[in-house]
């Protein structure tokens, strides 16, 4: 790697020898060249990054040669895309073509561009301590989440950032050189709620890479990789080329935080600053435009019932103060938002529902629930104005309180009960506990019936009434055990409800009592 680095060269990629360096001898298209300078015009701005920009787009655009697709390490079984997205791969990080094909360490990619980057250009590379600067912290606070506006709503758009870490290391110059640099006059520019600075004086190495990738990501290869008239192999290449930047861009900031020898706290707690400064502006912006922001969370924007010509001034807006790109990520025709962070659920303009967070729907929860949800989901699938919104909202209620009847009549499925836990602890080490979490009283019931368990053994279990085993208070059994009389009925009931209401109480529905459960009390 020392070799190849510190002499120019690149694997997968054809060199002239120049003395004891190499040069690349590639093809190169005028046409596509002058399409890269009509895209990227004002790539004179800077510099570092535009060489580095210009330097990826040339090696990332250059044909595959067939013979590399025979190479005897990856098999018979190895498809044409998968080849052809390591030898990508191996062009962009610089690592060889058998570390590509099989690695999925995106660290150690990101760190082979740096070193590359430092050793062909003659710089030092840092240390694992020099990058610390004194600070050897393993977590730094995180994204911003703006707290959602719980309800229902006609006419939802959601806005992502497009890369909104990679886009602020780049905008506001963040690399492990600029922060906290020595310049006297560098001082004031502070990240926001932070006592650091960031240097203005030169381009971070760090950041003029990652804002070259996300260039290339976001204004080259995305859109080839969606366009209908560029050729099948335009489409293929852009998009096994975008897939490879947005894995590199998704762990730019990881890394900073968790990676030896990429750490660097003092810069990952810049970059989500300042992520968390554009988001709460991007708010404001909406705010002070007239529009209604509903819920924000990390690199999104819920806008209630915008106009396409309110987006499109929001999106320039925005645009304008940070030189960040939003876009549109999905439209819903309704959507709740519930009171919980990171969980909503909607019905996007296509008819598609959208599911995000919430416990009913979740893996590991018996089928019975998931069963009732998509039945309620699909009574709103063509609500579009408040009239089918009210008769979906009786006919959401009529299905949970037919689901606990049938439950309270115990005609169910035994399976349709089953919990799907995997257990993350050697289960000894759960069995001597003051409570035993209910996973694990499954599985001491298995151990004790002589079968055999470890950590990362999936506890399938119902939950029954209470009974004593081995001197101790159980709630669950495993599900091969359970007989249809032990079902702790109301428990189902109990969670089925609480586990409804966080989904549907923001449209004005209650799942607390069923028909059967009102008193005169309740009527009158």
């Amino acid at each position: 790697m020392s070799y190849v680095y510190d002499r120019g060269l690149h694997f997968c990629l054809p060199h002239r020898r120049i003395g004891d360096r190499f040069s690349l001898d590639i093809e190169e298209s005028k046409g596509l060249l002058r399409r890269f300078e009509e895209k990227f015009p004002e790539r004179d701005k800077n510099p570092r990054k535009n060489e580095i920009l210009t330097k990826f787009f040339r090696i990332a655009n250059q044909p595959v040669p067939e013979f590399l697709y025979g190479l005897p390490f990856f098999g018979e079984k190895a498809s044409a895309e998968k080849i052809r997205t390591a030898i990508l791969l191996s062009r962009i990080a610089n690592i060889p073509l058998p570390e590509a094909f099989r690695s999925r360490g995106v660290s150690s990619w990101i760190k082979s561009i740096l070193d590359d980057y430092y050793r062909s250009n003659n710089i030092l590379i840092p240390s694992p301590e020099e990058l610390r600067k004194g600070d050897h912290r393993s977590s730094v606070q995180g994204a911003l989440t703006i707290a959602p506006m719980s309800g229902t709503y006609f006419g939802m758009v959601v806005l992502d950032f497009e890369s909104l870490y990679p886009g602020c290391m780049d905008v506001f110059n963040l690399s492990y050189e600029t922060i906290n640099c020595e310049h006297e006059a560098c001082r004031d520019n502070k990240v926001p709620g932070l006592s650091v600075h960031v240097c203005r004086e030169r381009r971070g190495v760090y950041s003029a890479i990652i804002g070259a990738l996300r260039e290339l990501r976001v204004h080259w290869y995305k859109p080839i990789s969606r366009d209908p008239s560029a050729t099948p192999e335009e489409r293929e290449q852009a998009n096994a080329a975008a897939k490879i930047l947005k894995l590199i861009l998704v762990s730019c900031y990881g890394v900073t935080v968790r990676i030896q020898g990429l750490a660097s706290p003092l810069l990952g707690e810049s970059i989500t600053a300042y992520g968390r400064h554009v988001l709460s502006s991007t708010w404001k912006i909406a705010e002070e435009s007239g529009l209604k922001p509903r819920y924000g969370d990390t690199d999104s924007i819920f806008l209630s019932n915008p106009s396409q010509e309110e987006i499109q001034r929001f999106i320039e807006a925005v645009r304008a103060r940070f030189e960040l790109d939003l876009a549109v990520e999905k439209s819903f025709s309704f959507c709740v938002l519930s009171s919980a962070m990171k969980a909503y659920f909607g019905i996007l303009t296509d008819g598609t529902p959208d599911i995000k967070g919430l416990s009913v729907v979740k893996s590991n929860s018996p089928h019975l629930f998931q069963q009732v949800f998509d039945s309620c989901v699909k009574q709103l699938v063509n609500v579009r104005d408040l009239e089918a919104f009210e008769q979906a909202k009786k006919q959401i209620v009529e299905i949970y309180e037919h689901t606990v009847s049938q439950l309270r009549a115990r005609n169910f499925d035994l399976h349709d009960l089953i919990y799907t836990v995997e257990i993350h602890e050697e289960p000894e080490e759960k069995f001597s506990a003051k409570v035993i979490p209910q996973p694990y009283q499954a599985a001491k019931v298995l151990r004790d019936s002589g079968v055999s368990l470890k950590g990362w053994d999936e506890i399938r279990f119902i939950k029954v009434k209470p009974f004593r085993h081995g001197g101790r208070n159980f709630t669950v059994k495993p599900a091969e055990m359970v007989s249809p009389t032990e079902v702790n009925v109301e428990d189902y009931v109990r969670t089925l409800s609480l586990a409804m209401g966080q989904v549907f109480e923001p449209m004005g529905i209650s799942f607390g009592k069923t028909s059967a459960d009102r008193t005169l009390t309740d009527f009158v």
